[in-house]
């Protein structure tokens, strides 16, 4: 993978860095890497550790979960202006999930240092990026009550018709 940098019309249009003004875009446009990943590519395996996250600038990639039982699933794709990874830099877990490009992806490389530099640089811009990942976690947990609502409606649907004769 190798390292480039972001513009600020691409960073402008990516949800994470939604309300940043231009001067704020365009420090963070010069401070993060953008690096590339070839398709087959694993970004990051589930189990890895990590503190940090990646953009989707362009490209494609999936979200894989292990099962218990050792199969992996695709549980999500991702896109241009998708982000992914940002739990690491929330709690000390290790990574949830593996993440492989399937296409030719350019992904924005976002520490937990460079999240630091920008609180101690520009505490607003540090507080939008912040209130946005909390937004997209709740938009994305919202998505995860519903599926899961519906699997228990499904199980519970399909037991109750076999207890009917």
């Amino acid at each position: 993978m190798s390292p480039t940098k972001a513009t600020v019309p691409e960073l402008r249009d990516v949800g994470l860095f939604g309300g940043l003004d231009d001067d704020a875009l365009a420090g963070l446009a010069d401070a993060l890497t953008v690096v590339d990943a070839p398709p087959g590519h694993v970004v990051f395996s589930e189990g890895d550790v990590g503190r940090d996250l990646y953009v989707v600038l362009s490209g494609e990639l999936e979200v894989m979960k292990r099962s218990r039982s050792g199969q992996d699933a695709r549980v999500a794709m991702l896109g241009m202006r998708d982000w992914f990874g940002e739990m690491s830099l929330l709690d000390v877990q290790p990574r949830s999930a593996s993440v492989r490009a399937l296409a030719p992806s350019r992904l924005l490389y976002v520490t937990s240092k460079d999240l630091d530099v920008l609180y101690r640089k520009d505490l607003k811009a540090y507080s939008l990026v912040v209130l946005n990942l909390a937004r997209e976690m709740s938009r994305r947990l919202r998505v995860a009550d519903g599926i899961v609502a519906e699997l228990v409606m499904q199980v519970n649907d399909a037991y109750l018709r076999r207890l009917r004769p």
